[in-house]
């Protein structure tokens, strides 16, 4: 895990949710971080998977079934 993604997860309190997330998932939110070209992109979608995580209901924008009821 990069350095950056493990710092955004700690600040904001989000590695707990990140982890029950099954391994698909993680490894998908990682390699689609790190695949961006530009800072701007790939810290718009560190956003995007905070936000996911602490939403509990999707994953990569879409519905998530194993999230929070």
């Amino acid at each position: 895990m990069p350095a950056s993604v493990e710092a955004a997860l700690n600040e904001h309190g989000l590695m707990a949710a990140y982890r029950a997330r099954p391994p698909y998932q993680q490894n998908d939110y990682l390699g689609w971080i790190s695949r961006a070209k530009r800072e701007a992109t790939r810290q718009k979608r560190v956003d995007q998977m905070l936000a996911e995580l602490r939403d509990g209901r999707k994953y990569m924008n879409m519905a998530w079934s194993g999230g929070r009821s």
